[in-house]
């Protein structure tokens, strides 16, 4: 495992959800703390996030879910029963960055789906072919993922995986900046399975101390 360099010089982007509730919304804060852009989307009328976004503040948008899969980093955040035909209905990736939050549980039983051995972030990956995909947000417990990345003199650790080496810098950049660590564990392949409910890392909250 390596840890990715830590982004001082903070770009300010324009990132997308496809999904607006706990995971998005945490995730939100920081983004826009930051002075960053959030497009907001769920499956009903973006009129639907008028409450959500005005308690986000400035930099939050509701938007339909297509406007938001064209951020150039989109984050993907809804239940797993619903992934399917959510990526299905979006547009064409072209490269950009698709930031699967994911975790396979299926409602309301919370009982994890029959993925027959294959690792999650695989299937989002075959569902979005031309997507830059990124297995990063789903090991911590939202209620964790809202709260200060800085804890006493450490930060709090967020595991990315991806095929992808660019893409891969540029999410745990674009997080490093948020003041998280980020650690980088190779492949959807190894490092998906590694993040994947069931793992000895899913919904452990770990701090991260020293550079």
């Amino acid at each position: 495992m390596s840890q990715t360099t830590r982004n001082e010089a903070l770009v300010q982007m324009t990132i997308g959800t496809l999904g607006a509730g706990e995971v998005a919304q945490a995730l939100a804060i920081h983004l826009l703390k930051a002075g960053h852009e959030v497009l907001l989307s769920n499956s009903r009328d973006p009129s639907s996030l008028k409450q959500l976004v005005s308690t986000l503040g400035k930099g939050a948008r509701g938007v339909t879910m297509d406007e938001a899969a064209r951020a150039p980093i989109v984050v993907l955040a809804v239940p797993w029963p619903k992934v399917t035909a959510v990526l299905r209905k979006s547009p064409d990736w072209e490269g950009r960055i698709l930031i699967d939050a994911t975790n396979h549980f299926l409602l309301p039983s919370m009982d994890l789906a029959d993925l027959k051995g294959r690792v999650s972030s695989e299937i989002v990956s075959e569902l979005a072919p031309s997507a830059k995909v990124v297995k990063a947000l789903n090991t911590l417990y939202a209620s964790n993922l809202a709260r200060d990345p800085k804890v006493g003199k450490g930060r709090r650790v967020i595991f990315v995986s991806g095929d992808d080496a660019g893409a891969k810098a540029e999410v745990g950049g674009l997080l490093n900046g948020l003041g998280f660590a980020v650690i980088d564990l190779g492949t959807l392949s190894e490092g998906g399975r590694a993040q994947q409910v069931g793992s000895g890392l899913a919904g452990v909250d770990l701090v991260q101390f020293g550079d």
